[in-house]
């Protein structure tokens, strides 16, 4: 007879309330009119991230495994779940945002007109507002928090899979530049397929090593060299690879480019820090968890896997005259930033004495401060779509004085100067490692913060010392939701750069892992 696993319904809470509120916003979608669908699906995705945020931080020190040991609800998890949601919510009002665009949404109206064609050109400065994005973000989110609270690997894969397929679909919506938006999709969709497979044949390698997909029977099995040997190396390479793909590392990079250029930037903003936070928070589980016990089998790996990242998202970020792209190139360097701080490894059974805590914090600090850049780059517009050219930022500080002295503080975040988040989360990750004694990786990482600091400096001298374009952009006025993201982003960055013991005590608080 099968039994039924036990489910604590409390510590499942976060997630109910997300996926809750995605089946609701799917029923709104097939049965409310289409007039009254916008403002009820914003109300239902905010009140479905808002209460997942609040039952996370209601479950802090927390420490269980539920669903039949499928689900791990421990300080890690609960952080991260939090930071989802709370970065989730900023998101939703990115979206909802409509006083911007001359046609009042980012997304188009209707997905599958042909683009180009007379309906196509129709709907182009139509009213009506796409809002099918909510419910599938809803789900984005809810996979994002299941997969880095997933205690074995075949949760962990339909977690991945959860996630990953609205952030496809939703990739190729934006209203404008259609052709280079659903290519970008496309491309995303056909790149992640193959890292969704990486991942599952990891999966079976390491399930015919060990006898187990439960991340702490893979642990024992492990410590106990009673595992396949080369089957389970191979296994645990494939993981990781298929990890590194959905954190944006080089070289699994190819897709962030072109995404993050094609998708419509509300968007972009959601996957460049939602989806950061769960590939990193699924890492973390699986190599401190899973094999914390062999940590020489992967940490040359994940060593290299830094380095690399790190010189090419500093140095291709170089090359670059579009601003989406130079922020996908930053996202590339930031991950191997955030490398070193998962090598600041302790060998504690549950991750205490690592740098879990300071990975974890650092995810908090780039996630803010990437939504809030992306919330500036909405305001600049030309014609009727955003200013992405770097050549349109020119003399910005002329025309927008606080508008350019927004961007400069996000950008002074993304590069680590003193009193902002960024440096707070740098000198975090990069002490963990140091303490750990990968004091080289350390030297790698200042030199690639330095050359990436260049291109955030870039646009800064644009906007300040450069003389406006004739035919320059337009700052438009944000609506309500963009200023709510921005007044929070702004105090965020602000807040941990100054004063961030608080938040980096509960991050180290928080840094525990159960199995």
């Amino acid at each position: 007879m099968i039994q039924a696993p036990d489910l604590s319904l409390g510590a499942l809470a976060p997630l109910l309330f997300v996926f809750g509120a995605a089946c609701v916003g799917v029923l709104v979608e097939a049965f409310a009119p289409r007039e009254t669908r916008h403002p009820v699906q914003v109300a239902i995705a905010l009140v479905g991230t808002l209460g997942g945020l609040v039952t996370s931080l209601l479950l802090a020190g927390e420490r269980q495994v539920t669903a039949g040991g499928a689900l791990a609800v421990d300080g890690a998890a609960v952080f991260l779940q939090a930071t989802i949601a709370g970065l989730g919510a900023l998101s939703i009002l990115l979206f909802a945002e409509r006083s911007l665009d001359p046609a009042r949404s980012a997304f188009v109206a209707a997905a599958a007109v042909p683009a180009g064609s007379p309906r196509d050109r129709e709907l182009m400065t139509a009213h009506r507002v796409q809002t099918e994005v909510y419910p599938l973000t809803m789900f984005a989110i809810g996979g994002m928090m299941l997969f880095v609270a997933a205690n074995d690997l075949l949760v962990m894969f339909v977690a991945l899979e959860v996630l990953s397929l609205p952030l496809y679909l939703i990739s190729g919506l934006a209203r404008r530049r259609r052709l280079l938006s659903q290519e970008a999709a496309v491309k995303y969709f056909l790149l992640g397929s193959f890292a969704s497979a990486f991942f599952l044949y990891g999966l079976a390698l390491v399930y015919g090593a060990t006898g187990s997909i439960r991340l702490s029977a893979i642990r024992q099995d492990a410590a106990a060299e009673t595992g396949g040997g080369v089957l389970l190396v191979l296994g645990l390479a494939l993981l990781i690879v298929g990890l590194m793909f959905k954190a944006s590392v080089a070289p699994f990079h190819a897709w962030t480019p072109d995404v993050y250029q094609g998708a419509p930037t509300p968007v972009t903003a959601f996957m460049a820090a939602c989806t950061k936070v769960a590939a990193f928070g699924a890492i973390l589980r699986l190599l401190y968890v899973a094999f914390g016990t062999s940590e020489w089998t992967w940490r040359p790996l994940v060593y290299g896997i830094a380095i690399v990242s790190m010189v090419v998202g500093a140095v291709l970020g170089l090359t670059q005259t579009d601003l989406k792209r130079m922020l996908a190139y930053s996202s590339i360097a930031h991950a191997g930033f955030l490398l070193t701080g998962v090598l600041g490894f302790g060998g504690g059974a549950d991750g205490t004495g690592s740098g879990l805590g300071a990975t974890m914090f650092y995810l908090l600090a780039y996630g803010l401060a990437t939504l809030g850049i992306f919330a500036v780059l909405t305001l600049v517009r030309e014609g009727d779509g955003e200013a992405t050219h770097l050549s349109k930022w020119a003399g910005l500080a002329r025309r927008s004085p606080l508008t350019a002295a927004v961007m400069a503080l996000f950008l002074l975040a993304l590069a680590g100067i003193p009193l902002t988040s960024g440096f707070t989360g740098k000198f975090a990750v990069f002490r963990a490692a140091i303490d750990d004694g990968a004091w080289p990786l350390v030297v790698v990482a200042l030199l690639a913060s330095a050359v990436a600091a260049f291109f955030y400096l870039r646009v800064i001298v644009l906007m300040y010392f450069s003389e406006p374009a004739a035919d320059g952009p337009t700052v438009g006025v944000p609506g309500l939701p963009t200023t709510i993201v921005l007044a929070v982003t702004v105090a965020a960055t602000v807040v941990l750069g100054v004063v961030p013991g608080a938040v980096l005590d509960l991050a180290e608080e928080a840094a525990i892992f159960v199995g």
